[in-house]
């Protein structure tokens, strides 16, 4: 069995597609090196870290033994985020979706609402539709890897939840139009896969398919936990007769989106009133805050919520964020960010017991820039 490599490459995430498109005859950069191709597939496991990988290689041959490169996620290391990553070839500094919630204003010069670009939602994910408020393409206005591979006359089929067709996240990051194949399980993925590329055509073709089941187990039980092993086996199966199923001349990816820890120590923000002192508003997840300050009260926040956290995460202003490039090299998009960011260390989560119950009582956690977070597989076949 190849051996996982040992570290990872300086490419991310936002490189992958750009990659494909180049392999596809697009005039697109090629940092990965995808060798030319007239037909690709793509398939993103949700929540499978390359360090999951190596510490469970034997529940995982195929996945340890095809990894070609580990890259990546990109900050933070959410779902949200990283997909429109992908599908845009950029950072979320450039295409704005800057966290699993963040604030946002629309036209009405009112002021701005917590918004929740995965659920595209308002307030939580569990809130009132955003649709109307924040239509996907003004929350996300940079064009797509896959608009521009149809423009280019390739054929584009997602492979995915029949819910996700319309979703406000899949408008704004994916864009294009293309053959839609409902899919939930492994299975269902696999065969709908097979069945795109099953007849010659004289078209180049992509697809794009999306599991998201080990992010949820992870979530619930715990990366490493007897249902995750069993879905990682079940995940590593699949890869293994697709990658011996799809034509030769086809080209195989197979990436994630973000790793997972374990939430090993609470830090409860709703109930530590040093932490919510000069505070108008909380986004993010447990592993990455965006903190809005009242005005006049940043300084302030900024030095409560680092003598509050000490370790347990580090914390710094939105000007130090924007100077360290975290979120990526543009600006454009700054107001967005907290005004102050608390990143999670260790196995820290900053949870909100009272604001986010049901996220609050979660296992599995991501987000922030450890290594089991940001580290991701790349298999090429």
């Amino acid at each position: 069995m190849t051996q996982l490599p040992t570290a990872p490459t300086a490419h991310s995430l936002a490189d992958v597609m750009p990659s494909i498109a180049s392999a596809l005859g697009t005039d697109q950069r090629n940092p990965l090196h995808i060798a030319p191709a007239k037909d690709a597939v793509l398939v993103l496991i949700d929540g499978l870290g390359a360090e999951l990988i190596r510490h469970y290689a034997d529940e995982a041959p195929t996945l340890a033994g095809m990894t070609r490169h580990i890259i990546s996620a990109g900050f933070p290391a959410t779902t949200a985020t990283s997909l429109t990553s992908l599908a845009v070839g950029a950072p979320c500094s450039k295409h704005g979706i800057v966290g699993y919630s963040f604030r946002l204003s629309d036209d009405s010069g009112g002021p701005p609402t917590s918004f929740n670009p995965l659920r595209w939602t308002l307030e939580s994910a569990g809130g009132p539709s955003a649709m109307d408020r924040f239509p996907p393409r003004q929350v996300q206005q940079q064009p797509s890897l896959l608009e521009l591979l149809a423009d280019d006359g390739v054929d584009v089929t997602y492979v995915m939840r029949e819910d996700f067709r319309d979703s406000g996240l899949t408008r704004a990051a994916f864009r294009a139009h293309g053959d839609y194949r409902p899919a939930n399980s492994l299975d269902e993925i696999r065969r709908g896969v097979l069945d795109t590329f099953s007849r010659p055509s004289r078209n180049r073709r992509f697809a794009y398919g999306y599991f998201g089941d080990l992010d949820l187990i992870g979530h619930i039980h715990g990366p490493g936990s007897s249902q995750w092993l069993q879905s990682l086996r079940d995940v590593d199966a699949f890869v293994a007769d697709l990658a011996t199923d799809l034509p030769r001349d086809c080209r195989f990816l197979l990436t994630a989106d973000h790793g997972m820890v374990t939430a090993e120590t609470v830090v409860d923000i709703d109930t530590t009133p040093a932490l919510l002192a000069g505070v108008e508003s909380v986004a993010g997840e447990a592993r990455v805050r965006h903190v809005y300050s009242r005005p006049g009260s940043t300084g302030d926040v900024l030095l409560a919520w680092r003598s509050e956290l000490a370790d347990r995460a580090r914390v710094i202003s939105r000007d130090q964020a924007l100077d360290e490039h975290l979120f990526g090299p543009d600006r454009d998009h700054a107001s967005r960010l907290g005004d102050v960011i608390a990143i999670a260390t260790g196995g820290v989560i900053l949870a909100r017991t009272q604001a986010e119950r049901m996220e609050s009582s979660l296992l599995g956690h991501h987000g922030a820039n450890t290594p089991a977070e940001q580290h991701i597989p790349l298999l090429i076949r």
